[in-house]
Formats: structure tokens, sequence, C-alpha cells
């Protein structure tokens, strides 16, 4: 039964991708070639479908095969380094809005995941939800003590439609990667292991509670950020209570003008708050659209955003603050031969790539954006055409970096629709500044002291015996020698004289430079 469910789904795709003529990407295959013919029965070709471009017909394809294929979509609308950019931009147009599963039955799956009746929890509960995507819906309720929540509930029978469609995503990805020539480039097997660990990461609601709660937390001190409270006593699995916020949606600037916000003030706040995630917490909300930011009611000169959904996250490691940072410099430098090496430090690059060539690449990217002032500089786009550079060249681009190029383009996009004047580069330069101080240079030596310093001093006893087994190991006679290790020496070779070698002698002074930072560390403890 389980194969024939998935044979009558295939069928149902391979229906599908005809209708809007996308099975000539099926047809182009090796395994196909024999069968090309069949093109001429297509459903597009007689339907007039055919004719659109192919970004449409992906698009409206993905919408009829329903909500897994419409959010499969939407991440791969963020691989700018895999996918052509007309095919991006269509799949950006893809919307989450899924027709709601009945309120009744939301009520059933809140009391068997929370083990008591609604009424012991809810003074209130609104059985008509407020929001419905692919994954979860949303209902507006009461608790009993007069406290305002939203409760998310994932949708039925969602963990095995998601896992039968993942399949399917696979077995197609393999055959992709057999018979496609294209498949080298476009990385299939890649973008469905991705695909998956998005969906599966989404399907897990108390890991989006732990995100709000981290990122709540960075923003303790903060008055321009809200983030909701979670109330964990009654967060499960498969479903999420926390607070009820309430706000203008940013992208209805009409609104906040009338209710008196200058948008100037609210687009250098909002980029504001990106550059704090980013280059100060290292962790940041990777899906901040217009839909999931309200401007919270109240005086317009105390502004603060209250932000929403937080199953999208992403965290940047030292090593991806420090690339980061040198690129960024680099790039202000207009030094592209250092670009290019930064990609092969990483390890990022091919062994088949040519440094001139990729190095002529980045400079052509660069050089029409960056000779713009400053001010009209797009980050997003020069993000985006290194990217496609990426994908020209076979770079392994880090996912983590791909969802902070996404955020940046959301932020960018609407921070400019906001106030059309705003220069993204000053706005943010002052965090730039302090982040690159710390990522670069002495600075960067003495933080990475600090956080170290704890490690070196519990290994501080052992420092003694490593230096003297060191030092033993290169003072060693020929005499000591055991004869089956001795080797033939050229006639040409002189002598040993000396005790230490130019090799001890750097051995001992890096074992001594490492006890003078200890002690130096020390003393500082002390």
């Amino acid at each position: 039964m389980h194969s024939l469910n998935h044979f009558f789904r295939m069928f149902h795709i391979s229906y599908v991708l005809s209708k809007h003529g996308l099975d000539e990407i099926i047809l182009a295959t090796h395994l196909f070639r024999s069968i090309r013919f069949l093109a001429w029965f297509s459903l597009a070709r007689w339907n007039g479908r055919r004719q659109q471009p192919r970004g449409i017909r992906i698009r409206l394809a993905l919408e009829e095969l329903g909500p897994i294929f419409i959010k499969f979509g939407q991440i791969l609308s963020t691989r700018y380094d895999v996918l052509p950019e007309d095919i991006i931009q269509e799949l950006s147009k893809l919307q989450d809005q899924v027709p709601p599963f009945p309120g009744i039955q939301a009520k059933q799956f809140i009391e068997a995941a929370l083990q008591k009746p609604l009424s012991d929890i809810f003074r209130d509960f609104e059985t008509t939800p407020l929001a419905s995507a692919s994954i979860a819906q949303v209902h507006a309720a009461v608790l009993l003590d007069d406290r305002s929540v939203v409760v998310k509930v994932l949708r039925p029978n969602i963990h095995a439609l998601i896992k039968r469609d993942v399949e399917l995503l696979q077995s197609i990805a393999k055959l992709a990667n057999r018979y496609w020539k294209a498949a080298k480039t476009f990385k299939p097997l890649d973008i469905v292991a991705e695909f998956q660990h998005v969906l599966y990461n989404e399907l897990d609601l108390i890991r989006e509670a732990a995100n709000a709660s981290q990122l709540k937390r960075d923003f303790s001190t903060s008055k321009i950020l809200h983030v909701p409270t979670i109330y964990w006593e009654y967060s499960r699995h498969n479903v999420l209570v926390m607070e009820h916020v309430y706000g203008t949606p940013i992208s209805n600037f009409e609104l906040l003008k009338q209710k008196g916000f200058d948008l100037k003030i609210v687009a250098h706040q909002l980029i504001d708050i990106f550059f704090i995630q980013v280059f100060r917490n290292s962790f940041f909300h990777a899906d901040m659209h217009p839909g999931n930011i309200l401007v919270a009611d109240g005086n317009p000169q105390d502004l603060c955003f209250n932000l929403l959904d937080f199953g999208i996250m992403g965290t940047l490691s030292p090593h991806d603050q420090h690339y980061l940072a040198e690129n960024l410099w680099a790039l202000l430098q207009r030094d592209y031969r250092r670009v290019a090496e930064l990609h092969v430090e990483s390890g990022w690059i091919p062994k088949t790539t040519r440094m001139d060539q990729f190095e002529a690449g980045i400079r052509a990217v660069c050089e029409s954006i960056l000779e713009k002032p400053l001010s009209e500089v797009s980050f997003g786009q020069l993000l985006f055409r290194l990217f496609q550079l990426a994908r020209e060249h076979q770079i392994n681009i880090q996912p983590q970096l791909i969802l902070l190029q996404k955020t940046l383009v959301n932020i960018e996009g609407l921070s400019r629709a906001l106030d059309p004047t705003i220069d993204l580069f000053n706005t943010g330069k002052p965090f730039l500044e302090i982040w690159m101080k710390k990522q670069i240079g002495l600075p960067s030596l003495l933080h990475m002291v600090k956080t170290y310093a704890p490690h070196w001093l519990e290994k501080l006893p052992e420092i003694p015996n490593l230096v003297f087994d060191a030092l033993s190991r290169f003072t060693k006679t020929p005499a000591s020698i055991e004869p089956h290790s001795i080797t033939t020496v050229p006639a040409s070779t002189p002598k040993a004289t000396a005790l230490f070698s130019a090799k001890d002698i750097c051995i001992g002074l890096l074992l001594g430079f490492s006890l003078c930072m200890i002690w130096f560390v020390l003393g500082g403890y002390i």
C-alpha cells in the first residue's frame, strides 16, 4: 500500500509537471532520450502554457502540488548560489497561504498534547485561526489569568505528508543526479537534504520556542525590539503557546504615518536591529519579511518592533564571523585578489578553479556596484551577484551565509522602501567598526586570549613537562638513536656541532612565548 501511494503521488506530480510544460526537464535527461518524441503529446504544448517563461511555469506547478512543494519553492528562492535569477524572482512570489483545517480539530490536538481540557487552561479560545500556513496554524486565546496568547498547532498528519513528499523528492533528486547534465551545478541531492533539515526543524515547536527565548534574552536590555514571551508550561513539540503581541504591519506605510511614526526613524531602527543581531549577538532572525515585523502601538517617540515566527534562525560561528570581516574589509579596499584567496583558505573552492579567472569575475561583479557612492550601494545585490559567481565556479556557500544574505535583502529592501535616502553603510558603520576590530588585528588576538584563558589555565600545570619533552626529543645526539632508525646521510651534509639546532630554538621561543602569554593572562585574572 505504501508503494502504491507513492506511485499515485508520483503520477500526480508527473501530470502537474506535464500540464505546466516542465516535462521538458525530465525528457532532457539521458535516461529519456529515446522517448523525447512524447513531448509532442504534452498537455502544455496544446494548452499554450509552454509559451510562458520557465520561472512562472515552475511557480505555478509548485502551487498546484500543495503546501510541501510551496515550502520547497520558498526555500529554493533563497538559493542565489544555485538557481538562475529568473527562477529565483518567480519563486520569491510564492505565498504560504494554505486553507485552514477545522478549529474543532485544532482543539482536540491541543487537548491531547497538553493532556487537559481546554477549559482548564484557557478562558477563551478562538476556533477561527488568525493565520494558516503549510506547517501549522495559529489561534488567538486568553489564559485563565486574562493574559492574551496565541496558540500555534501543527497541521494534521503533517509528519506523514512531509515524509512522503521528501522521499519522493529524494528519488527525483537521485535520478537527476545520475542522468541530468546540470546536476553537478544545481546539486539536487544537497538541495533536498537542506529542505528536509529546514522542514524537520520547523516541525519541532520546542525548537522554535528556544529560538524565541534566546533572541528575547539577547535583547533583554533593549527597548527597540520586543520578542513574545514563551509559556513553557503549555508548550510541546506540536503545540506552542506564546504572548499575543499587537502592532501595525511594517509594510503598511500609510497607517504608520497616520499614527505619527517617522518612516525614516523606523527604517534606521530596523537596520540597527539587523546589525545588532548579526554583528553583536551572532544569532539572527532569518525570516524577517514584512509579515513577521510589527511596529508596536504607543508613543511614536518610543519606537519598538514586535517580531513573529522564530522557526528559521541563523547562527554565525567565529570562523564565519572572521570570514565575513576579512571579505568585507578586502571588498571595501578593492583587494579582489585577497577575496579570492579567502575563498581558497576557507576550502570552498574546487581545486580545478583558476585563481586569475575567479579574481577577474569578482572584479567584474564588484566594480560596477562599488563605483557608486556608498549611500547607493546595495549590499544585498552585491552578495547576490557574488553568489551567482560562486555558482558559476561551483563554490559551496555555507547555508548560514545564504540565510544572512536572504535576511539582508529583506531588511535592505524594506528599509529603502521606508526611506529611499537611507545610507545603509553609514547607518551600520558603528556596528561594523566595533565588530571588525574585534575580528581582525590585535583586538582580535586579545579577545581570543580572553576567550581561551580558562582552558589555557586548566592546561598550565602540564606546560613544564611538555616543554621538557619537546626539548629532549630535539636534543638527542646521534649516539642515542637506535641502530635500526639510522638513515644514510650524504657525505656533503655537515656534522651538527651545536647542542640546539635552529628548529630547536624556534620551538623553545614558541613555547616561551606561550608561557609568557599564559602568565600574562594569569596575572590579569589575579
